[in-house]
């Protein structure tokens, strides 16, 4: 079994994306971890909806890009200042807090003490800001799991593009959405990228064996990674088209927030957009298959998506089934 490191000299996120999508589909080899880096990037959710979580023309006129990946959850900014990270497992060897304590591992090399917070973050102690987030995705053969590390991100840029819910700021108020993510760099003056990526290479090999750095170019696809990345440079793919509807719902759940768009026709569902920064990647279309021909009330809605037996579609559907239109 092959224990590999891998690295993109790239800063552009339609390529790197791309990469780490070619290391998915090659991932049965044997673990691999791969860093990289984005330029003055938002990049949302599998399932989110582009106008709603970033400021889109904002963005655009300051030279920014957008772009969408194939993991769950939610918008994140990327600059320089952050380091992006890339577990691809073998499906017998992925185990999300064991790739987590990687992290923690590295960074505790700074003098910086940090926990898992939730699902899906890590938080340096002990004021427990969120310093990196992180998303999962499973294929056949082999495990997804990566997240950002933010070092010395641009906090300002960070706040100017992306757009908080209404209902995230209302669960979490204004203050507590800005005050829950902080930069390593003010609890490690001397950290630094390089430094960092050598302290990850490091608790990798000490956590899985002696790896391997190769250049990913003689290892993957290159006809494969030129196919995904023209995908994610699209407009259809970053931001698809903006559907007219009869109805919009909107919640937000532990696990995540959801939109409904609801077209309707003789009073049954015809078409359903859903929208959601849950970390489960299959979410929006499980709720739009089950919810498609189903009579429009909120009984039959929910038996609808309660047929799955998922937790999330347990919840959302409980939810449905107390509203009144």
């Amino acid at each position: 079994m092959e224990i590999r490191l891998f690295e993109s000299d790239s800063h552009s996120p339609h390529h790197n994306l791309a990469i780490e999508e070619a290391l998915l589909q090659d991932g049965a080899v044997g673990p691999a971890l791969f860093l990289w880096q984005n330029t003055h990037t938002v990049v949302i959710g599998h399932a989110q909806n582009a106008w709603k979580e970033c400021r889109t023309a904002l963005l655009e006129e300051e030279g920014g890009t957008l772009a969408r990946r194939t993991t769950g959850g939610g918008a994140v900014y990327h600059d320089l200042g952050n380091l992006n990270f890339s577990f691809v497992m073998p499906k017998a060897l992925y185990d999300v807090p064991r790739q987590l304590n990687v992290i923690r591992r590295a960074v505790k090399e700074f003098g910086v003490e940090t926990e898992n917070s939730g699902r899906n973050d890590i938080v340096i102690l002990p004021g427990g800001e969120k310093f990196s987030g992180n998303a999962f995705r499973i294929s056949r053969e082999a495990g997804l799991h990566h997240g950002t590390i933010l070092m010395d991100v641009d906090m300002a840029r960070l706040g100017r593009y992306l757009a908080p819910s209404r209902q995230k700021l209302e669960a979490k108020g204004v203050a507590s959405v800005r005050a829950r993510v902080g930069n390593l760099k003010e609890h490690a003056p001397g950290i630094t990228i390089p430094a960092l990526k050598e302290a990850l290479w490091a608790a990798f090999a000490r956590e899985y064996g002696p790896a391997m750095k190769k250049p990913w170019q003689e290892v993957l696809d290159k006809g494969l990674i030129q196919r995904y990345e023209e995908r994610n440079k699209s407009w259809e793919w970053n931001y698809g088209r903006t559907p007219r509807f009869d109805l919009s719902l909107e919640a937000r759940f532990p696990w995540g927030g959801v939109e409904l768009l609801l077209s309707l026709r003789n009073a049954m569902v015809q078409e359903v957009h859903c929208y959601t920064d849950a970390n489960d990647p299959g979410l929006a279309a499980r709720v739009q298959e089950a919810l498609i021909g189903a009579p429009f009330a909120p009984p039959a809605l929910a038996d609808s998506l309660q047929k799955s037996g998922k937790a999330e579609d347990r919840e959302l559907a409980d939810w449905l089934r107390t509203q009144e239109f």
